[in-house]
């Protein structure tokens, strides 16, 4: 498939392990308490409280020794994660989280229209027939505007659904910060909008998403992919020093913008208009 990023084009495989999607990148320090890390495409992020870390997003069962060296070169331990959230329920996100519960005895909190895909191991994903990972017991159901909330740290959970029915978005504050971790609004490539009968509410959903992530505040700009927010020559910016290039509240916008745009084009190609 092809899902249109930042100005080119990236060819994808979701139903198997993408091997160029899980090389080691640098762990780094983003905002505050909030840290990358993820592999080279696949973001993971670590929220360290002074309760116990959240991680979001497990990626593959492949990617899980690489998150776990990610964070122990920052200094912390995965014994020490309590919690784990997904930004929503296709294998490069959430394959590993299996694997990862037995790690850290974490407890697995994932929205309510994902839970039951997580559970399955991708068997009822409405577009993907090949797409699998191994079954995982989600331990708390969270619904859209739920808060996780460890250590006095708070991340609020926001449905944006349509690239899966229980998309996540997650926000929280960093002193006065606010940060966005997008879950993705992308329209994959083969998903049928019109008479979909897996997911007939999709168009809907996808136009909910786009109002809620317009409505949110965001100086902090993340993803669950890195390449939403251009996270390599951001990381390169940062290694050199000066104002924290992750603080982009204008690609935000103009990301978020993009994704709209490509929503209702396809929309329209899908209608013959």
């Amino acid at each position: 498939m092809k899902i249109f990023l930042s100005g080119l084009f990236v060819t994808v495989c979701l139903a198997s392990f993408t091997a160029n999607w899980n090389e080691p990148f640098p762990p780094h320090r983003v905002i505050g308490n909030i840290f990358y890390v993820g592999t080279n495409y696949l973001s993971s992020y670590l929220i360290a409280t002074n309760a116990g870390n959240i991680l979001i997003n497990p990626s593959y069962e492949e990617s899980v020794p690489l998150i776990s060296a990610s964070v122990e070169k920052l200094g912390y331990h995965m014994k020490d994660v309590k919690i784990i959230l997904i930004s929503h329920a296709h294998d490069d996100h959430c394959a590993g989280a299996a694997k990862m519960k037995e790690l850290t005895h974490a407890k697995l909190m994932v929205m309510d229209a994902d839970v039951k895909e997580v559970e399955d191991g991708g068997a009822s994903d409405f577009h993907y027939s090949d797409m699998r990972w191994k079954p995982v017991k989600v331990d708390q159901v969270l619904h859209d505007g739920s808060e996780v909330e460890l250590g006095g740290v708070v991340l609020t959970a926001h449905k944006t659904p349509g690239h899966t029915k229980g998309c996540t978005t997650w926000s929280t504050r960093v002193g006065n910060r606010d940060v966005v971790i997008v879950g993705s609004p992308n329209v994959n490539e083969g998903y049928k909008l019109l008479y979909n009968a897996k997911y007939p509410e999709i168009v809907a959903d996808y136009e909910k998403t786009f109002e809620v992530l317009k409505s949110l505040r965001c100086d902090v700009f993340l993803g669950a992919h890195g390449a939403y927010y251009h996270m390599e020559d951001k990381y390169r910016r940062l290694m050199q020093g000066g104002v924290n290039p992750f603080i982009d509240p204008g690609g935000y916008e103009g990301y978020v913008s993009d994704r709209e745009v490509a929503f209702k084009k396809e929309l329209r190609r899908q209608s013959g208009r």
